[in-house]
């Protein structure tokens, strides 16, 4: 068997990465992805909202992504917010939502 040396953080390691809106961008419509296959595979809104709350070992694969997503955009929403560096705008929902059905 050959033996490969792999590179991993330390332990105590904390990096900062830099990130442009259009990587945030693209990590949002991961979670979205993440969101509908898993209410695909029939885990429930509310169970979604939930996640948070249970231990990483009972999560699904999935849902172990949809958790790990989660908490980076939240971690790079709570920078942008604390740089400020975050707008705030209002949109209509039902029309984002009527928009994304129609295309399908």
């Amino acid at each position: 068997m050959n033996k490969v040396n792999v590179k991993e953080m330390k332990a105590d390691a904390v990096i900062h990465v830099p990130v442009n809106k259009t990587y945030y961008l693209m990590v949002k419509n991961m979670l979205f992805d993440l969101f509908t296959i898993l209410q695909k595979e029939g885990v429930s809104e509310a169970a979604l909202q939930n996640i948070l709350s249970k231990s990483y070992e009972e999560l699904s694969q999935h849902e172990k992504s949809f958790y790990t997503v989660t908490l980076l955009l939240a971690e790079i929403e709570r920078q942008a917010k604390e740089n400020d560096q975050y707008d705030e705008k209002e949109f209509d929902a039902e029309k984002e939502l009527e928009n994304l059905e129609s295309k399908d």
